[in-house]
């Protein structure tokens, strides 16, 4: 499968005309969404259980914030890496004087007093709330985490953070056909990322956090199927939680996250495939599949009908045609779908 860059790049010439065309990002981003909204059932609701296309409140929003921060991630690294390399640059051309050396060699003693006065405040958080081991909020009675943790499917449909998954003791989990998406509970002074650490394995994975002076595992096991390493990734909301999307290396529907963890019936969720998720060849199936019901419902040619009326229409006139100078009369032909071949 293609890493997120290699796919768009695919369409880059195509995408670039249209952004020449309409000259800034505001417009081509209206065209985009437009076309969505016109061609997709991307902003459709799900307004009941037996609906088949749209999505519930909020999954859509969310999957356009999910695209958004993949490349902010890359972009990021981008930043990061050529930062590393200016620096270096500068390092090998200048070597500080020995004055300067003497004029700032009082600055990290001071700073070392202030870190040595503040560290008895900040390792003293994780001392004094043992009963936290997981890092997740609203853990004071047990009775609440075996609710969240029994939620029904019914009410985990109506939330984009559990669509298609569950509400467990200390992560919430949603997926689509082609993704996992991982809500991991942090404690709230989590909130930079080098307090996180996280490893993504084809089958498995681990998510630890530093909080104070102590580490803790908030999550960890096998995965019930494998992912694809190169297009997962992970992000933090700042004393919130740890977010993993985790990309499929097949299309099919998860009944749990990690093995040994309790499976939700899948025959509760919406298995449904997005008109999102469905490449071009398929796309265009379902666009002439829908021609051709609204041609049959209006009595008219369906596209098979019609391709075959055209080839006709050539030998109607042609040089010792019977019907020739005649009116065409589609009628006189009656033409099963499996005549043509699309």
């Amino acid at each position: 499968m293609a890493s997120p860059l290699e796919m768009t790049e695919m369409y880059d010439n195509a995408l670039l005309g249209i952004l020449q065309h309409v000259g800034n990002i505001q417009d081509f981003l209206h065209i985009y969404f437009g076309f969505l909204y016109r061609k997709t059932d991307f902003y459709r609701l799900l307004s009941s259980p037996d609906d088949k296309m749209g999505f519930p409140p909020g999954v859509a929003e969310k999957m356009v914030l999910k695209a958004f921060k993949l490349f902010e991630k890359v972009a990021e690294h981008d930043r990061e890496r050529r930062l590393s390399e200016l620096q270096k640059k500068e390092e090998s051309r200048s070597v500080p004087a020995a004055v300067q050396e003497l004029e700032i060699s009082s600055a990290p003693q001071e700073e070392t007093e202030e870190q040595s006065e503040e560290a008895p405040q900040m390792n003293s958080s994780p001392l004094d709330s043992p009963p936290e081991p997981t890092g997740g909020p609203g853990q004071s009675a047990q009775g609440d985490q075996a609710a969240a943790a029994e939620e029904s499917q019914t009410n985990c449909q109506t939330d984009s953070d559990s669509y298609n998954g569950a509400v467990r003791e200390n992560y919430s989990w949603s997926q689509d056909y082609t993704d996992v998406e991982v809500r991991v509970l942090v404690p709230k002074t989590v909130v930079k990322g080098r307090q996180v650490s996280v490893s993504l394995q084809a089958s498995s994975m681990r998510v630890c956090v530093r909080d104070g002076a102590e580490d803790k595992t908030l999550m960890e096991g096998e995965f019930t199927h494998k992912i694809n390493t190169e297009n997962s990734l992970w992000s933090l909301e700042p004393g919130n939680c740890v977010v993993l999307s985790l990309n499929k290396t097949s299309e099919v529907w998860w009944n749990a996250v990690l093995k040994g963890e309790k499976e939700i019936d899948i025959n509760q969720i919406n298995r449904e495939r997005s008109m999102a998720t469905v490449d071009e060849e398929e796309h265009a199936v379902l666009d002439r599949l829908t021609f051709d019901y609204h041609q049959k419902l209006q009595g008219k040619p369906q596209s098979h009908e019609m391709k075959v009326h055209e080839m006709l229409k050539k030998g109607w006139d042609a040089e010792g045609s019977p019907f020739r100078g005649q009116q065409f009369d589609p009628s006189m032909f009656d033409i099963p779908p499996s005549a043509v071949q699309f």
